[in-house]
């Protein structure tokens, strides 16, 4: 019976302190804790970033062979995913607005999910169309629905 109520009196000492260094703060680096975290970074105006989208856009593939293209592909959908991140804090147009629009660029993330350029033109099998015909049909979107 002794060893038994000394053990729950060391138990209950030992929680105590503990829930008193917790509260007081002892035992962590108050730096650490305090530190300042570095603001996410804004998102960029919609207009700024249609506008960068639309010159990406106009940038051709120098060939048509595979792996000709990869480099544009990727600053395409860089300027797609700029542009979604946009659209995200865009509070104009109202909540089911760009819909279509985020289908599109979710259209032009699967082609460049196959991580190459698989070549242009008819005798390829390519991912070009869902990237930069999709893109096309952004374009063609945004110019259909102005954000107003």
């Amino acid at each position: 019976m002794g060893r038994y109520r000394w053990g729950r009196a060391v138990a209950g000492v030992a929680l105590a302190a503990a829930a008193v260094g917790t509260v007081s703060g002892c035992g962590g680096n108050a730096d650490a804790s305090s530190a300042k975290k570095k603001p996410a970074a804004a998102a960029p105006s919609f207009a700024k970033a249609a506008a960068r989208f639309e010159d990406q856009l106009a940038v051709e593939c120098p060939s048509m062979e595979p792996d000709s293209c990869w480099d544009e592909m990727t600053a395409l959908m860089k300027s797609a995913r700029n542009l979604r991140k946009a659209m995200n804090s865009e509070k104009r147009g109202g909540a089911g607005f760009w819909t279509e629009a985020y289908a599109l660029i979710n259209k032009m993330e699967k082609g460049y999910a196959v991580g190459e350029d698989q070549g242009g033109g008819e005798r390829f099998i390519t991912n070009r169309p869902a990237i930069f015909g999709t893109a096309h049909d952004l374009s063609d979107w945004m110019d259909e629905h102005p954000v107003k």
